[in-house]
């Protein structure tokens, strides 16, 4: 008779197979937050920069060229993706942090800070140092 056979494993009961299948439904959540928190990073850094693009790009452009716009379309489309930018990662932020707050309650153990929402917020905040530099900025448009 073989050593495994001589000590039979025991087998997990019910309750302790349902918390198992609950904490790792927990993490794939928490994961998947994470990723839709990615998500929007990367969308809103598309839109911050592409904003702030279009107006440095417009700004050198009049200058270097001499053309006078009549209106402040090119300001206040870059003034448009950045703030749109802006305000979407912080929502998004807000909505993964609520998540994370939520699913803290459902789990027995205390969960860390995700570095992406460090980041989110770091970027939120850069969108907004943007958003202000091209408000506040005096020039040709």
């Amino acid at each position: 008779m073989s050593e495994a056979a001589a000590y039979p494993q025991a087998m997990p009961t019910s309750n302790e197979l349902a918390a198992q299948r609950t904490d790792l439904a927990l993490k794939r959540t928490r994961l998947a937050a994470e990723r839709t928190l990615m998500a929007w990073l990367r969308t809103s850094l598309s839109m911050i920069s592409f904003g702030f693009t279009i107006y440095k790009f417009l700004q050198d452009v009049t200058r270097a060229e001499k053309l006078t716009l009549p209106d402040q379309g090119p300001r206040n489309l870059g003034l448009a993706l950045v703030g749109l930018g802006t305000v979407a990662l912080i929502v998004a932020s807000f909505q993964h942090w609520s998540l994370m707050k939520e699913l803290q309650g459902h789990a027995s153990t205390r969960t860390r800070i995700s570095l992406v929402l460090v980041i989110s917020i770091t970027i939120a905040l850069l969108g907004a140092l943007v958003f202000f530099s091209i408000v506040l900025k005096t020039g040709p448009f």
